[in-house]
């Protein structure tokens, strides 16, 4: 049986190939390798000791020739769904490319999965469709009001993949998951972005890099300490999430969907981060407190009550084993893959 994950060499993607194969499953990835990396796909290839087919297929995951290509040799039977553009600064400054990408491309690739049968599709969104919540912790219920066009372009596919169940009996599932983090915890794959935005791996290669320097944008919300309070999940714990959904999908012998949220319940400061992150590596940070970014809530946390209720998901990893597996990570990949 064989998964489709698209954006499968990105950071969330990548991790959740491995889940894939520790669960039995061959897969059959598609990427261009805009963000992602061929090298974390080739890694796992040579650390897989289970037996499962990878292939890889370098492309945009809506041409159609590619598409129908690999429909022809594989016997698709699910497909998770990772390939988008992420970075909300990028979308406020350039929402078309946004909306073309996230949106536009994503239709022709639905429409193709829906024109040849193909369906359990399990989608990558975000807590960005949530806008300022509230209230928290942040329940799938809560007013949907996304503050960026990255936020919408999520919601948009939300809303396409409801009304396709309704009208195709699609089976889908999305996935709304917060601050990810980590890395496996042999290190053998890792986060690399480029531009990094995110606290933790961003603190983690300053460290790697001998630099130790990390930045605080605004110490004046109202929290314990002044600086924002986010929710952080192990990559691990939601690439087993995807996994999970799509075993569900496949089993369920009848159309479904839903929509879950991923995250710890709880969270962390920033200030909160950077003094584990201390804990953690033996290392000194040099801290700089800036101004708020624009859009910045004082909290975001999730309640993953939902998932944990209808389908026995439980995390695995506390916050420590996030910081110690993205640092065994950084501090032996300083310059990434």
């Amino acid at each position: 049986m064989e998964i489709l994950v698209t954006g499968g060499a990105g950071y969330i993607g990548s991790h959740t190939i491995v889940s894939l194969i520790e669960n039995g499953f061959d897969t059959v990835v598609i990427d261009d390798l805009y963000s992602g990396h061929k090298e974390a796909v080739s890694e796992i290839k040579t650390q897989n000791f289970t037996g499962r087919q990878v292939r890889f297929y370098r492309g945009d995951f809506s041409d159609i020739a590619l598409l129908d290509k690999i429909i022809k040799q594989h016997d698709i039977k699910g497909v998770i769904h990772f390939a988008a553009y992420s970075l909300v600064g990028e979308s406020v400054t350039d929402p078309v490319k946004y909306y073309f990408n996230n949106i536009a491309k994503t239709v022709i690739f639905l429409n193709f999965l829906k024109n040849h049968g193909i369906g359990n599709f399990v989608f990558s969104s975000s807590a960005a469709v949530y806008g300022i919540p509230e209230s928290v912790p942040i329940k799938e219920t809560a007013p949907l009001n996304p503050i960026n066009p990255y936020g919408a372009t999520k919601l948009s596919v939300e809303k396409l993949l409801e009304y396709m169940k309704g009208a195709y009996k699609f089976n889908y599932i999305s996935l709304r998951y917060f601050n990810a983090a980590g890395a496996h915890p042999t290190g053998i794959i890792g986060e690399d972005h480029n531009p990094e935005t995110h606290l933790i791996p961003s603190v983690l290669r300053s460290l790697a890099n001998g630099e130790g320097k990390a930045t605080v944008f605004g110490n004046d919300y109202p929290t314990i300490d002044g600086t924002p309070i986010r929710d952080y999940i192990h990559v691990m714990d939601l690439s087993e999430a995807h996994v999970m959904t799509m075993k569900f999908l496949l089993e369920s012998g009848e159309t479904r969907s839903g929509v879950y949220n991923l995250g710890d319940g709880t969270g962390f400061s920033v200030m909160e981060i950077i003094k584990k992150i201390i804990e953690i590596t033996g290392k000194e940070i040099k801290t700089e407190i800036t101004d708020r970014r624009m859009g910045d809530p004082p909290v975001l946390v999730a309640s993953y009550e939902k998932i944990k209720n209808e389908l026995g998901f439980q995390l695995k990893y506390s916050i420590d084993d996030i910081i110690s597996s993205a640092w065994k990570w950084h501090s032996s990949h300083p310059k990434g893959f």
